[in-house]
């Protein structure tokens, strides 16, 4: 499973409600297993410059490139770019590239690997 997280910045505050509603667009595109749109609730205690967060959780690449690929997609992209400040994205494999994982309140344990190795 690919995990897909873009974080976004508006230019002004006033426009992350806006942003929020040009996202939503991409809940209308059939490839992803999951996909949420959710405000940045800004608790941490370092940072809180991200306004929106978009979280999505796709089978395979090719249902990623197929998402990306969609119509809506290049709607979304349409109505949010004059609003956001930056865009950040991240794509993992659950499978190959997490190195840790854990609960709260168990130790995180670690995959072995050889030098070298990415997993």
């Amino acid at each position: 499973m690919i995990r897909h997280i873009v974080f976004f910045t508006a230019k002004d505050e006033a426009g992350i409600d806006q942003i929020v509603e040009g996202l939503s667009i991409l809940t209308s595109i059939p490839y992803a297993r999951r996909l949420e749109i959710a405000l940045n609730r800004k608790s941490d205690q370092l940072g809180n410059e991200i306004d929106v967060v978009v979280y999505g959780e796709f089978d395979s690449e090719t249902d990623l490139a197929a998402y990306k690929a969609h119509d809506s997609y290049r709607e979304a992209i349409r109505c949010v770019r004059p609003l956001r400040e930056l865009r950040f994205a991240a794509d993992y494999e659950l499978s190959t590239d997490v190195h840790f994982a854990g609960t709260a309140g168990l130790s995180q344990v670690a995959r072995c690997s050889r030098p070298g190795d990415r997993g």
